[in-house]
């Protein structure tokens, strides 16, 4: 059965839609709502926009473009493209009574993998009559696979300005959930800086291939660990392999040359530092980069002996990382120039400096246990303490171990 697409872009014309920290609903969901469209045009997947330009349009009006494009069958893929309003952190999608969470869990995880926050995927009944869904479009495009998707939150600066810089990488989660569930051949789009896990693939042999170590390489991809999936989208090191760019892509050197599909948020992850400081470090009042510019990365930000570099993993708060570090959450807010408490997956934390701590590097022949007894801890504690999920170790790897 071949899959048609509608994808509708929330609000427009004169309504706005959700507007907050430099947010506007309307023009958001456009561009992504247009970048889908493309993908899914190289991927040779039928498809159209619901509105394709700054259009004001009901809900009626829209139910009945899509009814009059492609009818009521249950081939048909509706994707409504939206912004939420409010200060919550995170991603929401909706999906049909009539359908399973397949669709939607495809997103969810493709979304996560794309470093959004996802607070849930659900159904919703309406309150008046429960056996019909809550939302009009969803209960009006009968038989539609209608899936309502929530990018985030206006009205949080964290999300507003991860949306900023990320709506390709959301729009491509999007894509690859439509096309595994439509059952169509997925090829990432040419993201620089990103490449594509290949059968007979390892983190060992990719970080071989990009000059960089199995531990650098799971860093940045918050990976917990060795485990890959064949199509799975893997983040590198921005400018590895660019001649045309004076800048080293050692991480301690003090300037930077912005690059095509550059944001401040993958930069300051390269250079362990953080968003604000960069902003700081370089007087910006957006987030805004030009190709070309020349960013001045702070020196400050290197780790000293006894500080590590923590990456925010789904479900982390301030209070939780703080606790887990035998610090506060004062001193990891100064130490990283935070001005509020608000996190992103993905974001990379340095944590003071404390004499209840030690590093140690992996070295080979080495394990969990050895490390332990060696130590006076225990595999739990190690693991707990450094996020890992299995016991598996790469050599090289940097370990926090209580003193």
């Amino acid at each position: 059965m071949a899959y048609k697409v509608a994808i509708d872009a929330a609000a427009g014309g004169i309504d706005n839609g959700a507007t907050g920290n430099g947010l506007i609903e309307k023009d958001y969901t456009l561009l992504i709502s247009k970048y889908i469209n493309d993908r899914l045009n190289s991927l040779g997947i039928e498809n159209f926009l619901v509105r394709s330009g700054d259009e004001t349009l009901s809900d009626n009006q829209r139910v009945n473009i899509i009814k009059n494009k492609y009818g009521t069958g249950n081939n048909v893929i509706v994707i409504s493209n939206r912004l939420n309003t409010g200060s919550s952190n995170g991603a929401e999608i909706m999906y049909p009574l009539r359908s399973n969470s397949r669709l939607a869990s495809s997103i969810a995880g493709n979304l996560e993998s794309a470093g959004q926050t996802v607070l849930k995927y659900y159904q919703l009944r309406d309150s008046d009559n429960t056996a019909l869904d809550s939302d009009y479009l969803i209960r009006n495009t009968a038989n539609n696979q209608t899936i309502a998707i929530d990018y985030g939150y206006v009205g949080n600066a964290s999300d507003a300005n991860f949306l900023k810089n990320n709506y390709e990488k959301l729009g491509e989660a999007v894509v690859k959930s439509i096309a595994d569930f439509a059952g169509v051949t997925y090829t990432p789009s040419n993201l620089e800086g990103y490449y594509v896990v290949k059968k007979g693939d390892s983190l060992w042999s990719i970080a071989s291939k990009n000059n960089i170590t199995v531990s650098e390489l799971k860093t940045l991809n918050n990976l917990s660990s060795n485990t890959l999936q064949i199509g799975q989208l893997l983040k590198l090191p921005t400018s590895n392999n660019d001649n045309t760019n004076n800048e080293s892509t050692t991480p301690n050197k003090n300037v930077y040359t912005v690059q095509k599909g550059d944001s401040l948020w993958l930069i300051a992850n390269k250079y362990g530092t953080t968003v604000d400081k960069l902003k700081k470090a370089n007087n910006l009042n957006t987030n805004n980069l030009s190709i070309g510019q020349i960013l001045v990365i702070p020196s400050t930000n290197v780790p000293s002996q006894n500080e590590i570099t923590y990456v925010v993993k789904k479900g982390d708060s301030l209070w939780l990382i703080a606790n887990k570090y035998d610090t506060t959450v004062e001193k990891i807010k100064s130490t990283n120039n935070l001005s509020s408490n608000n996190l992103s997956i993905g974001q990379m934390l340095i944590i003071p400096s404390t004499s209840n701590f030690t590093t140690y590097t992996v070295q080979k022949g080495d394990s969990l246990w050895l490390i332990a007894n060696k130590y006076n801890t225990t595999v739990d504690n190690i693991k707990k303490l450094n996020n890992l999920s299995s016991n598996l170790l790469s050599i090289g790897q940097k370990l926090l171990l209580p003193t």
